[in-house]
């Protein structure tokens, strides 16, 4: 055989060799990619952004324990979310990884305010959730369909929204926390509990009235308790409620207790029977918590849900109190950003301004004209 032969034979089986190479890495990029952008759950809960990286300096100032954070972010209450993961990031040393769940159209706007503002150090994952997840579990009246709030309901699904950690913490996104987040997420739940809440009984700021809403201290407050089928479960009509806008989820009790889907199902025969009770005050998530959670949750410590400062425009508490508490939550009608609030002016310290304008604070408008 000659030379060039034996050259050509050579060059041949390193092509060969080339392309079965590049093939293969081919094959595993594709399965990669394909796993990166079709993570979405059998819900509907589909990765938009991912964790930017940290940078060293930043890294290097941080506790290595990672905190998931869970938070929904609408687009007309976006500044309400903008202002309480900031207050969160400057009050803790831990690694925050922020899971801001949210509609479709509202993705590039909350990108570009986390992108162009003092928030692009966060750590955080965007991730879009499809209304059509509660088909069926919601009944929605045809003349107020708009009143339906998809996100709301984002906490019964937690384990999907943040599939690999043990442990998450969910916050509404009225809320202002003053105080490092690490210590609720070290609050201790008892064996077998799934969740820890902030009593309503236990609350340091359980005697306000909530105009129309019945006794919403005690379960027969948010259940129809002539209802047969609530009846059957033998639950105490006195019952102490709890407020599910900020809580601690065990995720591996969580998923081993089929949480969501127990939550499910009582969505789904509420828009057959409807159960809850027909005094509640807007609020439809807090009635299949209080079921499956029954007698198995634990508890934190009041001071990190200090609520109702949305109750009302007037202010309750004093500024001792308000300054010592832990979190903050305007749960009720009156939001800081809205035209009239109680302590506006403390939510207003985390606020960072919209860069694109979108999103601005009512009350301004309103102070702005008064002036003139």
């Amino acid at each position: 055989m000659s030379l060039r032969k034996v050259n050509i034979s050579i060059l041949i089986v390193a092509v060969v060799i080339f392309l079965l190479v590049l093939h293969h890495n081919f094959l595993g990029l594709s399965d990669f990619l394909k796993r990166e952008l079709t993570d979405s759950s059998p819900l509907g809960l589909q990765p938009i952004d991912f964790i930017p990286a940290v940078p060293q300096r930043l890294a290097d100032a941080r506790d290595d324990k990672e905190i998931s954070v869970v938070i929904a972010a609408s687009d007309e209450r976006l500044g309400g979310a903008i202002a309480a993961m900031n207050s969160i990031y400057h009050h803790t040393r831990s690694n925050v990884v922020f899971y801001i769940v949210t509609l479709n159209d509202t993705v590039d706007h909350l990108r570009l305010w986390l992108s162009n503002t003092a928030l692009k150090n966060l750590r955080y994952r965007i991730l879009d959730f499809d209304p059509r997840v509660l088909e069926g579990k919601v009944q929605v009246d045809p003349q107020k369909a708009d009143t339906l709030k998809p996100l709301t309901f984002a906490r019964f699904y937690l384990p999907n929204l943040v599939p690999h950690a043990e442990k998450a913490i969910y916050v509404d996104d009225d809320i202002i926390v003053q105080d490092d987040i690490l210590e609720l997420y070290n609050t201790p739940l008892k064996p077998g509990h799934a969740a820890a809440f902030s009593d309503d009984c236990d609350s340091t700021s359980n005697k306000v009235a909530v105009r129309g809403a019945g006794n919403q201290y005690n379960y027969i407050g948010f259940l129809d308790y002539k209802k047969e089928t609530i009846r059957k479960l033998a639950m105490k009509a006195n019952t102490c409620s709890f407020n599910p806008g900020v809580f601690l989820a065990n995720l591996t009790e969580w998923k081993l207790q089929n949480i969501t889907k127990q939550l499910e199902k009582w969505m789904t025969l509420n828009v057959v029977e409807e159960l809850y009770s027909r005094t509640l005050a807007g609020s439809i998530t807090t009635p299949p918590l209080l079921i499956v959670f029954y007698k198995q949750h634990s508890s934190i410590d009041p001071m990190w849900n200090v609520r109702h400062l949305g109750s009302s425009a007037g202010k309750r508490y004093s500024p001792q109190f308000v300054k010592a508490a832990k979190l903050l939550h305007w749960n009720g009608h009156f939001k800081p950003w809205g035209r009239t609030a109680s302590y506006a002016e403390v939510w207003e310290k985390w606020y960072v301004p919209d860069p694109t304008g979108k999103f601005s604070l009512i009350r301004r408008h309103s102070e702005a004209y008064e002036a003139k």
